[in-house]
């Protein structure tokens, strides 16, 4: 894990910035510019980025948003590693949002979520039991989640998700905000979960990761 830039600081620690097509959220199938951060506080066993937990360069913001703006998509995602590890990763997006442009913000759930600006969108990761790492989410950001925010579970078998269909019911999730269900690749069957939600009636999105189905799962920069 990266130290936390000091307060007011204007780099950033970037692993990449890159464009591609969106592969998860309810913006999948869109081309976006991706900024990925490096650093996470997080372990997932199923983690598919631990590039990011180290390395990386040193950039301005200024500079972040002069590449940002020159792959020139209206769709931007900041993600990680953990974005919100990086107090200075707010000056971006909130330039970003000054232009117009949708910002996401992919986040793990363990980082306090209430200094994203209001208009970005926050993807919130609640990290189930199969994760190793449900015990470190900070459930009040549950709270804290604003009208067109998402909330995505990473599932890695049947045990995740009955304790994600449970945690949906019990705090209403969808009723009024996108809840997406998401396979954890190679570890669940998407038509198995599927059947699940089906069964179960749930008001549920099935996320497939899109990026992972039209390039090798492996390649940086998809």
């Amino acid at each position: 894990m990266i130290a936390r830039a000091r307060a007011g600081a204007d780099r950033l620690r970037v692993t990449e910035i890159y464009r591609s097509v969106q592969g998860e959220s309810s913006f999948a199938g869109l081309p976006c510019a991706f900024v990925r951060l490096t650093g996470c506080a997080l372990r997932c066993v199923w983690c598919d980025s631990a590039h990011t937990f180290s390395g990386g360069e040193w950039m301005e913001g200024d500079e972040v948003l002069r590449r940002v703006r020159a792959l020139g998509d209206p769709l931007v995602e900041f993600t990680g590693g953990e974005p919100l590890l990086q107090a200075a990763v707010h000056g971006p997006i909130a330039a970003l949002c000054n232009e117009g442009r949708t910002v996401l913000v992919e986040t793990g759930g363990d980082q306090d979520i209430s200094a994203l600006d209001p208009r970005a969108v926050a993807i919130l990761d609640v990290k189930c039991p199969g994760s190793g790492m449900h015990e470190r989410m900070d459930w009040k950001n549950l709270d804290r989640l604003r009208p067109r925010d998402e909330v995505k579970f990473v599932l890695a078998g049947r045990g995740d998700y009955e304790w994600a269909r449970e945690v949906t019911r019990d705090r209403d999730l969808a009723r009024n905000r996108t809840v997406l269900f998401s396979c954890a690749f190679g570890l669940l069957e998407p038509s198995e979960l599927a059947g699940w939600i089906l069964e179960d009636g749930l008001q549920v999105r099935l996320q497939l990761q899109l990026h992972k189905l039209l390039w090798d799962p492996a390649e940086r920069g998809r």
